[in-house]
């Protein structure tokens, strides 16, 4: 396997003790770890240089570094063939003005990703539970798998039952359910006196409903920052002790690993897959991409329609993926990390913006406090993570 970059630092010695250890564990359970994380866990000082490598079914590839190529046979999809597009992603229908930010394909540096096929997907998956659980995040992508899907099959009979916290999609002839399962913290939220707990050591309500699923892909992140009138919660239960607020890194991690023992302890590996989304960046500071720019001159993302040349961001990579690699390189059960940050940080031009269903018009005529910068177009980058997906699953 060939090593994308790597700075001499003197925590070499352990860099090298880990490529041992996997090496040996490969050789030795070459099945078993057919789908595990080949990442190399950041030691240096800026992990904005960090470079995964991952082990597909059949070959290795740098499937998360790459750069994104014109490419005018996409979009895949057309909004206006898929009507369960939610309004707050639906950026063609509300009035964005540009397209070219539809004409991008991810291309990594070493492979050439297969070119997703919607009938191969319900060919292989007859008969399963494929369940997205997360945040919003997750809906977009969960949307946006569904439209990918149909496209390719737009006479195939199918049922739509949504809901809160679950919502499924299914392909009726295939027996296929694609669901959402909306937990943006994974672990439980109870409300007790009208006061919203956050459970950082406790997952079984939400668990329960994970297990009927073959695959599943999981995400979080945005949430565990919020503050204010965004902040999901109104205490934090940890070790039998409630708290106004702690570290949010912290309770990330002790969250993560309620989470990680749930898969370690419930998940039978022999056959449920598990997948990990890495964390979705926002572009809310134009100087992290512009050097021109100010945060007093630009806010957001709006007006941006062409994503970044190159295959580095120039902003700081989240703290939370240190978290998350973490945690998940010590659990037992294989997690494949969907690493798509960097790839996604580089599509500045793909969020709404102001064009979303959810502004009005006074809001829309306000973007420095209105534009979403968060969420994702669809049509949009959430299809390159199902590429993604679609590779790791078949290939």
């Amino acid at each position: 396997m060939t090593l994308l970059s790597s700075h001499q630092s003197p925590s070499c010695h352990l860099f090298k003790s880990c490529l041992t250890f996997l090496f040996l564990a490969l050789f030795q359970f070459p099945t078993a770890f057919s789908a595990l994380i080949m990442s190399l866990r950041n030691h240096h000082s800026h992990p904005q240089h960090r470079r995964p490598m991952f082990q597909t079914n059949q070959s290795t590839c740098a499937l998360f570094t790459g750069t994104w190529v014109r490419d005018d046979s996409y979009p895949l999809y057309q909004y206006s063939n898929c009507p369960i597009i939610d309004a707050e992603f639906n950026c063609q229908m509300y009035g964005r003005p540009d397209s070219d930010y539809l004409k991008y394909r991810w291309q990594p540096l070493n492979c050439q990703l297969p070119r997703f096929d919607g009938l191969v997907f319900l060919s292989k998956m007859r008969g399963k539970n494929v369940m997205f659980v997360g945040d919003s995040l997750g809906r977009n992508q969960w949307e946006s798998l569904i439209c990918m899907i149909s496209a390719a099959a737009p006479q195939t009979q199918t049922q739509m039952s949504r809901g809160d916290p679950f919502s499924t999609f299914k392909f009726l002839e295939y027996d296929l359910s694609i669901s959402y399962y909306r937990a943006p913290y994974l672990v439980d939220i109870d409300v007790v006196q009208g006061r919203r707990i956050l459970k950082l050591e406790d997952i079984a309500g939400n668990g329960n409903a994970w297990r009927m699923a073959d695959v599943l892909l999981f995400n979080t992140g945005h949430w565990w920052s919020h503050k204010g009138s965004l902040q999901g919660w109104d205490l934090i239960e940890s070790g039998g002790t409630h708290y106004q607020d702690m570290d949010r890194l912290v309770a990330l991690e002790r969250g993560l690993r309620t989470w990680a023992n749930w898969i370690d302890t419930n998940v039978d590996r022999t056959r449920i897959r598990v997948f990990f989304q890495s964390i979705s960046p926002t572009h809310y500071d134009p100087s992290e991409w512009s050097a021109g720019a100010t945060v007093m001159t630009t806010k957001n993302c709006y007006g941006e329609t062409a994503p970044m040349t190159g295959t580095t961001y120039p902003g700081i990579y989240p703290d939370q993926m240190r978290v998350v690699d973490e945690v998940i390189s010590e659990m037992h059960v294989p997690i494949y990390l969907l690493d798509i940050t960097m790839l996604s940080e580089l599509r500045k031009d793909g969020h709404p913006s102001i064009y979303s269903g959810d502004l009005n018009p006074a809001q829309r005529a306000n973007p420095d406090r209105s534009a979403d910068c968060s969420h994702w177009c669809l049509p949009g980058l959430p299809d390159t993570w199902n590429e993604l997906f679609y590779t790791v699953l078949f290939y």
